[in-house]
């Protein structure tokens, strides 16, 4: 027995060390990164549009309808491009056994920022890897963004997420010993950390915010987050004015339901998974993950996208013509601005505004019994023209 327990404790350290040594090396590219692209002084910008699978395509076509409509002036100057990127449904995933085929990642690069449907990632072990994290890896999309407002409720919310590391940094490459126990590993890094605190905190200053909330476990999870704690308030002492302050992730998911807590924050920073969860609570509040858009955001690259899945049940149901675009077009409104189109960016807040807050001539419920995507497309182009 302790034979082939030493054994497996061999292996298990070479597996280890071979992780170590990539976070490592990883962690050192992020020191000598070079400067961030400033996306506003691009001379010509393509935007790359990717339908994904199961609903993605259908809402991604509102989207497209609705920025092409928008830009079509940057379009025919041939200051903007908007570029189709094919292959990457699941069944072409699945085909190539990559979350992100080569082909694919190739053409994305070529992009400089990306508008992203929803992609279906298999469950369980041994299956094929989530596309969206293979992006954020690759692109190296380090913070995630969501904003969350409920003017009623005094909701005026914006979520910093780390994108690449936590428990999602090696998601798929822990150890398992069968009829024994299984290990999955969660990485933060001293670079990753403050460059996700800083992206929070210059938020909070340039939006006239006064409170960042540092989101973790560190009562319990003490290396990980005990120090992603740590670094935030570190980065926190540049930023005089700005109360920064520590909240424990369970206590947060309750407190953010709770009337008379929610107006106490306003801008979070938060590790990857305790970010997942925690935004799509948040966005419910809002009307659902189906009303809210996601900014992926790196130094080179940005991709937008809505925040729900695939939902192939729809597709199944034949109900995917009645999907509600209005998560993919708020992350089209996210794009033009990370692009510096604010003027464009504008016009498509206000007009959402009226369809989906003030008017509501047409209404999408996801169900046969509500409008089509492509009709409250229409809406929005309709309404687009009068602004």
């Amino acid at each position: 027995m302790k034979n082939r327990y030493e054994e497996i404790l061999d292996r298990a350290a070479v597996h280890f060390r071979e992780l170590l040594r990539g976070q490592l090396e990883r962690e050192d590219r992020m020191e000598t990164a070079a400067p961030a692209k400033d996306f506003s002084n691009l001379e010509k910008i393509v935007i790359g549009v990717c339908g994904g699978d199961g609903i993605g395509p259908i809402i991604m076509d509102s989207a497209k309808t609705v920025i092409t409509s928008l830009l079509s002036e940057e379009i025919a100057a041939g200051r903007v491009e908007i570029r189709e990127i094919n292959g990457l449904t699941l069944e072409n995933r699945l085909e190539k056994n990559k979350a992100v085929p080569d082909d694919v990642l190739e053409e994305i690069k070529k992009c400089d920022v990306l508008l992203k449907g929803p992609t279906t990632t298999p469950q369980g072990a041994n299956t094929l890897g989530s596309a969206n994290v293979k992006l954020r890896r690759e692109l190296d999309l380090y913070a995630n963004v969501r904003p969350v407002k409920v003017p009623e409720l005094g909701i005026d919310w914006c979520f910093f997420r780390e994108n690449t590391e936590g428990e999602y940094a090696l998601g798929g490459d822990g150890l398992e010993i069968p009829g024994k126990l299984s290990m999955d590993f969660k990485v933060t890094t001293e670079a990753g950390t403050r460059r996700i605190a800083r992206a929070a905190f210059e938020y909070a200053k340039s939006n006239g915010k006064t409170k960042v909330a540092i989101v973790t476990k560190n009562n319990v999870i003490k290396k990980t987050d005990g120090n992603f704690s740590r670094i935030c308030h570190e980065v926190a002492e540049d930023y005089p004015g700005i109360t920064a302050s520590d909240y424990i992730a369970d206590i947060v998911t309750a407190s953010l339901i709770d009337p008379y807590r929610q107006k106490d924050y306003e801008v979070f920073v938060l590790p990857n998974l305790y970010g997942d969860i925690i935004t799509d609570e948040a966005a419910q509040l809002q009307g659902g993950v189906g009303t809210a858009g996601s900014s992926n955001i790196g130094d080179q690259y940005a991709m937008f996208e809505a925040i729900h899945g695939s939902a192939p049940r729809k597709i199944e149901r034949g109900e995917g013509d009645y999907s509600n675009p209005t998560s993919i077009i708020k992350a089209a409104e996210f794009m033009l601005r990370h692009v510096g189109l604010n003027d464009k960016a504008d016009r498509l807040e206000k007009a959402m505004e009226i369809c989906c807050d003030t008017e509501k001539k047409v209404v999408v419920t996801g169900h046969r019994d509500g409008a089509t995507c492509m009709e409250f497309t229409d809406y929005i182009l309709s309404t687009l023209e009068k602004l």
